[in-house]
C-alpha cells in the first residue's frame, strides 16, 4: 500500500509539474502582454520553483567527459569493468594517460545514486585512475537475481578489488566505511594479494556510540521489528523487481529532508528570489544540487535491516562481534593497509569520533600508517563535495595515497 500510494502521488505531481512548467514559460514569454503586468515575474518564478520541486527524476548521468592531467586536457570515457546484479564497477578511463594510483571510490547505498559523488570523482580524476561502485536501484533487479545484504556488499567489494588488481586504494564515503573497513580486515586476515594499500573513510559510522546524531537516535530508539513493519515495502507490478521487499528511496529522502527542513525551505526561497531578480546562474546552482539530491533509489530490505542491526543497534564491528559468512571480522588483522579517517566538524549524520574509531580498533597497525583529519567548519555533504573538499580535504587524500603507493 505504501509504494502504491507513493506511485499515485508521484503521477499526480508529475502532471502538476508539467502544467506549472508551461505556466512559468507563459508568464515569462516576452510576447505575452501579461508578463509585463506587475507580479508577472513573481508568478512565473513561483511556478518554476514548484515545477522543479515536483518533477519526477531518474538516475542522473555523471557527465564527466574530460579532465586535466599535468596541464594537458584529456578525454574521459566511462567503462564497465565488472557487472553484477546489484551493482557494477565503473571506471573513468583517461585517454592517453598511463599509470597513476588505482582508486576505488565506494559510493553509499543509502537511497542516492553513485552520481551523488560526481564532485568526488571529478576532483580525483587528475590524480588517479578512478573507479566507482555504481549501485543499482533495487526496484530494477528481478527477484530471480536473488538477495543482497551486508555480506553481499563485502563480497562485491572483494570482487571489485580483484578486478582492479593488486596495489589499489579505497575511498569510502559515509555508510560504506563499515563494509569497506570489514573488507580490508577480511582480506588482510586472508593475506589476499588484492587487499587495498590504503583505505580512506570519510564521515563513516564505524562506531555510532561516539557522539550519536539524530540519525543514530532514530535507529536505536525503536526495536528492530518496528523497522520491518513500518518502513519496508513491496515493489508493485510494473517494475522489473516487482515483488521484492525494499526500503524505498523516497522514505530515505523524506527522512533527510525533515532533518534540515528549515535549510531546504530557505534554499528554495533563495532560488525563488534569484529567479525573480533574473539571476539564473545562482538559481541554477540550487537547481543542480536538488536535481541530484532528489534522485533516489531503493535498497533491498535485507541490506537495510542488517545495516540497522549491525551498525546502529548492536555496534557489532566496534565491539568485535561482526561476523561475515561465519568468519569474525577482526580489525587487528589489518597490519599494512594504511588508514585515513576524515570527519567534518559540523557533520550531523556521522558525529565526531565515529570514523576516527577505525584507527583505534586497528591495534596491530603501526601509528605511521594511521592518520586523522578533522575538517573544520565542514558538514557531512561538504566532506566529499564543494570547495572545501576540493581545496582542503582532497589534497590530504592525495598525499596519503601517494605516500603509500
Amino acid at each position: 500500500m505504501l509504494y502504491n500510494a507513493y506511485e499515485m502521488q508521484r503521477s499526480m505531481l508529475a502532471g502538476a509539474s508539467a502544467m506549472a512548467n508551461v505556466g512559468a514559460g507563459w508568464w515569462r514569454n516576452p510576447t505575452n502582454p501579461f508578463s509585463y503586468v506587475g507580479g508577472g515575474e513573481v508568478i512565473g518564478s513561483a511556478l518554476e520553483v514548484f515545477a522543479h520541486a515536483a518533477a519526477p527524476r531518474g538516475k542522473p548521468a555523471f557527465g564527466l567527459t574530460g579532465t586535466v592531467v599535468d596541464g594537458r586536457e584529456v578525454a574521459v570515457t566511462e567503462q564497465i569493468v565488472l557487472r553484477k546484479p546489484f551493482g557494477q564497477l565503473k571506471r573513468f578511463a583517461r585517454e592517453g594517460v598511463e599509470g597513476g594510483p588505482k582508486l576505488l571510490i565506494v559510493a553509499p547505498m543509502s537511497g542516492h545514486y553513485a552520481t551523488l559523488l560526481r564532485g568526488t570523482v571529478e576532483r580525483m580524476l587528475p590524480f588517479a585512475d578512478v573507479h566507482i561502485t555504481d549501485w543499482r536501484d533495487a526496484k530494477l533487479v528481478p527477484l530471480a537475481d536473488g538477495r543482497f545484504d551486508l555480506n553481499d556488499y563485502v563480497d562485491y567489494l572483494v570482487a571489485f578489488l580483484e578486478a582492479m588488481g593488486p596495489g589499489s586504494h579505497v575511498l569510502a564515503v559515509c555508510q560504506p566505511s563499515v563494509p569497506a573497513y570489514a573488507t580490508a580486515a577480511l582480506m588482510s586476515a586472508q593475506g589476499h594479494p588484492c587487499r587495498p594499500r590504503t583505505l580512506t573513510m570519510m564521515g563513516g559510522p564505524v562506531d555510532t556510540r561516539q557522539a550519536p546524531t539524530a540519525v543514530n537516535t532514530l535507529a536505536t530508539e525503536r526495536p528492530h521489528a518496528w523497522f520491518q513493519q513500518n518502513v519496508i515495502a513491496t515493489i508493485p507490478a510494473g517494475y522489473p523487481g516487482a515483488g521484492r521487499r525494499v526500503y524505498p528511496g523516497f522514505l530515505q529522502l523524506a527522512g533527510f529532508m525533515s532533518m534540515n527542513l528549515g535549510n531546504h525551505m530557505t534554499s528554495h526561497w533563495e532560488m525563488f528570489k534569484h529567479l525573480v531578480a533574473g539571476d539564473g546562474e545562482s538559481a541554477g546552482q540550487t537547481k543542480n544540487f536538488y536535481e541530484e539530491y532528489r534522485s533516489v533509489c531503493d535498497m533491498t530490505a535485507e541490506f537495510y535491516l542488517q545495516t540497522i542491526d549491525v551498525v546502529f543497534q548492536t555496534h557489532a564491528l566496534s565491539k568485535g562481534e561482526y561476523v561475515h559468512r561465519g568468519v569474525r571480522i577482526d580489525p587487528a588483522a589489518i597490519t599494512d593497509v594504511a588508514l585515513l579517517a576524515i570527519e567534518g566538524e559540523r557533520d550531523d549524520i556521522s558525529g565526531l569520533g565515529q570514523t576516527r574509531a577505525a584507527l583505534t580498533l586497528a591495534t596491530s597497525l603501526p601509528d605511521e600508517k594511521k592518520r586523522y583529519l578533522m575538517a573544520e567548519g565542514v558538514g557531512h555533504y561538504g566532506i566529499f563535495n564543494g570547495s572545501k573538499w576540493r581545496d582542503r580535504i582532497a589534497p590530504v587524500v592525495e598525499q596519503w595515497i601517494a605516500a603509500h603507493t
